[in-house]
């Protein structure tokens, strides 16, 4: 087992290098301007984009980025500001109004080289005028709870911005944008990343106000009136400000897992991609995975690797320690009851599966057999959203620390 283990964690690793921005930056940097070049982003893998950028750059640049504390770079000449995730805090509100302040004024001549990667949506934090830093921290928390997609919490997020949502473009203008994306969300949309700061927006007010109720999620009376008026509305498809921004997405899960799959094959064992852009509730998703991982392992004579990307949900109803990918695992132990010859690991790339400090877990044959022994009801624990102690009293989590890139989560089930 300490073999299959170890052989899944080189997979994970594996995905992670191929998400570095150090690999992914110089191949799609531009061509330098007549002008300024101004750099500003926000994300997890921010700092380490903008110290890519300033390791090949030739010529001079300056700017502002912000990412999750603990996830900066050492930079000479752009500045990294560090905040809160996923709940944004004062600091990632002031790097955010300084961010949009250094991009005005510019001209024609100009470049806006902008560094966009998963986890900016929180860091990049700047109510609307009228709206508060709390009206965003209550409702960005109950979001994060209410098992919505990411699609539709950034919905919500763009119209309560005052830099997203193309915002941050549109404030640009005339200079050129040009966006270097490292995704983590289902599809590779750059209008979801972030919540798309440098891309035009086509959803409205009215379909964030229809998402935030669909939820039952409070609504300050601040929040309602401006979403039901529909006044000063995100940068649309066409909008003439956005016409000179160019967006390029250089890092996407599928590129993760072809990675991944490279090192399954070397080790003997057949990849079986399930999809990079799998989205539900996690203890649905890990269910469902071990039917099938159940129904391959009857049929398959062959030692096959199912991997897959996306990001799953978790609607919050217990008062646990959890994360996405330990409840999707958690979930599918109990589903597989101990079957021989099944291993997993689901972790989030960025080294954080929620909140906590481990990246995710792994899952062995015999997890159940030994959570029994140490007096862990796992069923209990998954309703109670108390994966991540399941997992840490068995000491099966996987801890990476910051990997300085995102492109969500990663999943693997071994089947011998």
């Amino acid at each position: 087992m300490a073999g299959q283990r170890a052989l899944l964690e080189t997979m994970f690793r594996a995905a992670i290098a191929a998400a570095d921005p150090a690999l992914a930056i110089p191949r799609h940097l531009p061509a330098a301007p007549r002008g300024r070049t101004i750099v500003v982003g926000a994300g997890k893998a921010a700092a380490s984009m903008a110290k890519a950028v300033e390791d090949h750059w030739q010529g001079p640049l300056e700017g502002l980025v912000v990412t999750r504390y603990g996830h900066g770079a050492p930079c000479q000449r752009i500045e990294v500001v560090e905040a809160a995730h996923p709940v944004p805090d004062a600091a990632g509100r002031a790097a955010a109004g300084r961010i949009l302040e250094k991009v005005q004024g510019l001209s024609a001549d100009d470049l806006v080289l902008c560094l966009i990667s998963g986890g900016g949506s929180a860091l990049l934090s700047l109510p609307i005028e009228g709206l508060t830093l709390q009206d965003k921290q209550a409702i960005n928390s109950a979001l994060l709870k209410s098992g919505a997609p990411i699609g539709e919490m950034n919905v919500v997020r763009k119209h309560l911005s005052a830099i997203k949502g193309g915002r941050l473009a549109a404030a640009a203008w005339p200079a050129r944008v040009v966006s270097l994306v490292i995704s983590d969300v289902p599809g590779d949309d750059p209008a979801i990343v972030a919540s798309g700061p440098t891309v035009a927006d086509p959803s409205t007010g009215a379909q964030a106000l229809e998402i935030l109720r669909r939820y039952g999620i409070a609504i300050p009376e601040a929040v309602a009136q401006r979403l039901a008026r529909g006044a000063d509305e995100t940068p649309k498809p066409g909008d003439a400000r956005l016409a000179q921004a160019q967006t390029h997405v250089i890092a996407t899960a599928q590129l993760s897992l072809d990675a991944a799959a490279d090192v399954a094959r070397q080790a003997g064992f057949n990849p079986v991609m399930l999809g990079d852009a799998i989205e539900g509730e996690a203890r649905d998703v890990g269910r469902e995975h071990a039917a099938l991982a159940l129904r391959t392992a009857a049929q398959n004579g062959r030692p096959c690797a199912l991997l897959s990307g996306g990001e799953t949900t978790v609607t919050v109803r217990g008062k646990g320690r959890g994360g996405r990918n330990v409840e999707y695992l958690l979930a599918l132990a109990l589903a597989l009851e101990g079957r021989a010859g099944i291993h997993a690991l689901a972790g989030d790339t960025d080294g954080i599966d929620g909140v906590e400090e481990s990246a995710g877990a792994v899952i062995t044959p015999d997890t159940l057999q030994r959570a029994a022994a140490a007096k862990l009801d796992a069923r209990a624990m998954l309703d109670n959203n108390d994966a991540w102690t399941f997992f840490s009293a068995l000491g099966d989590l996987v801890v990476t620390g910051p990997t300085l890139t995102n492109v969500n989560d990663f999943r693997c089930i071994f089947i011998e």
